[in-house]
């Protein structure tokens, strides 16, 4: 029987005459994911071409034709591997990104990649937004999260956050021009996170063993650590966001298991103040300072683990690291203190040390993780720092955080 395939303006079914002959044979893809696979099975019906200038009819032209689709053993598949792995939004929308590279590859076709990741994103759930400027095509997502390095836009007192803001020279995108394409997805009301509260388990036996030292007293001590290159990807287009969010974000297991119950070990008979202080020279110490702007071009907050993988970091990766690794051992509420150019770290200790940090009627003891030229001890704030005005930006306690979880 002969089949007819109607044009809706200038789409059509890739590869028609095969596809539509072979309607019931669908097409086996293979998602590599983070050191996993996933294996999705792809109606042919959800292959649409998108080769029309960028338009709002356009982008409602394809959307129609993809929803129209049997997009379901898809998008069923994404959502069930989300809920057995327990993703994040953000490691989720990571899998949407190699989802919609096997389908539409983005060096192909980025305008058909980028409405692939819009398709999948709303259909499971979330309220995202494609977006014009000039011929620009932009995607949002709403967010309640406050984003420091990337645009945004409020459309009816809600906030959305550009997801693919790094594909563009951000600078050139005029906010005051941009408008958002009306399609209407009736699923779509999540709202997104950036909150991180585990890291995938990475493929076993990949990671990579660096040596770290540092001297306390005058003694040498070493750690090997296994580190995973695929964090990398994780993060690599992570925004800037609150401190709150980023300090709190876990290492992976293998990583986890390579450092923390070794340092633990080294400061099981220490005191309190002097384990907190090892703690705090093994973060000074054991790694070179340079700033986001030299490594990275721009600014860039690394999580605890990307500190480690780099090796190279600048005064808020350090203090991300050390929050974590007090937080893990000893578990002591924290404050962070935020000077006009610089990121520290204030503890709770049993007995304050040298000139303590008041807050909330509590004292903290300073733990200054970023060399400073001057061998400064626990309870010591570099001289430049002493007079000047901070915020604490973030209060970590853990009475509360354990109630939270």
């Amino acid at each position: 029987m002969r089949i007819t395939i109607f044009i809706l303006l200038g789409f059509f079914i890739h590869n028609p005459q095969t596809l539509f002959s072979q309607a019931n044979n669908c097409k086996q893809e293979t998602v590599n994911f983070l050191g996993d696979t996933i294996q999705l099975t792809v109606d042919p019906t959800m292959l649409i071409e998108y080769t029309e200038p960028v338009s709002e009819q356009s982008l409602r032209a394809f959307y129609n034709l993809v929803n129209q689709s049997n997009f379901h053993p898809v998008i069923n598949k994404l959502m069930l591997y989300r809920m057995q792995h327990e993703m994040s939004d953000w490691l989720y929308y990571q899998l949407i990104r190699r989802t919609a590279e096997t389908i539409s590859p983005k060096a192909d076709n980025y305008e058909r990649y980028t409405l692939y990741k819009w398709f999948l994103l709303t259909k499971s759930g979330y309220d995202a937004h494609l977006a014009l400027e000039k011929n620009q095509l932009l995607f949002y997502v709403r967010s309640d999260d406050n984003i420091y390095d990337i645009p945004l836009f409020m459309l009816n007192g809600k906030q959305y956050v550009c997801l693919n803001y790094h594909d563009f020279d951000s600078r050139s995108i005029d906010r005051e021009k941009i408008y958002t394409a009306n399609i209407l997805v009736p699923e779509a009301t999540r709202t997104f996170s950036y909150k991180i509260d585990r890291l995938p388990e990475f493929e076993s036996g990949k990671a990579g063993i660096k040596e770290v030292g540092f001297y306390y007293g005058d003694k040498l001590f070493r750690y090997q650590l296994f580190l995973n290159p695929q964090v990398e990807k994780v993060f690599m287009n992570y925004p800037v966001v609150d401190f709150e969010l980023y300090f709190n974000i876990p290492i992976s297991n293998e990583t986890y298991a390579s450092l923390i119950p070794a340092l633990k070990k080294d400061v099981m008979k220490m005191s309190q103040k002097n384990g907190v202080e090892y703690l705090m020279r093994f973060t000074r110490d054991a790694f070179s300072f340079q700033n986001d702007v030299e490594q990275f071009g721009k600014e860039k907050r690394l999580t605890p683990e990307q500190t480690l993988l780099y090796g190279n970091s600048d005064c808020d990766d350090r203090a991300a690291l050390f929050f974590y690794l007090v937080k893990e051992i000893y578990n002591l509420p924290m404050i962070v203190l935020l000077y006009p150019e610089h990121v520290t770290i204030a503890v709770k200790l049993d007995k304050p040390v040298g000139e303590p940090i008041l807050y909330r009627d509590q004292k903290f003891s300073v733990c200054e993780t970023t060399p400073q030229g001057l061998d400064l001890g626990l309870g010591q704030l570099p001289p430049d720092l002493r007079k000047k005005a901070y915020k604490v930006v973030y209060e970590y306690d853990p009475l509360v955080h354990l109630t939270l979880h």
